[in-house]
């Protein structure tokens, strides 16, 4: 995980986990949408995963 990585994850997270495949871009985004924190936080877990 960069830091380039972080910091969009913080800033605007659907576009932190772009390459990560589309199910993962529409969780974030759904989440991202619900509440900004929920979409940070599952961002930061997605990018952590790989």
């Amino acid at each position: 995980m960069s830091l380039l990585r972080v910091i969009l994850s913080i800033i605007f997270p659907p576009l932190a986990v772009l390459d990560q495949g589309c199910g993962s871009i529409l969780i974030v985004f759904i989440l991202t949408c619900l509440g900004w924190i929920p979409g940070v936080i599952a961002a930061l877990i997605i990018l952590n995963r790989n």
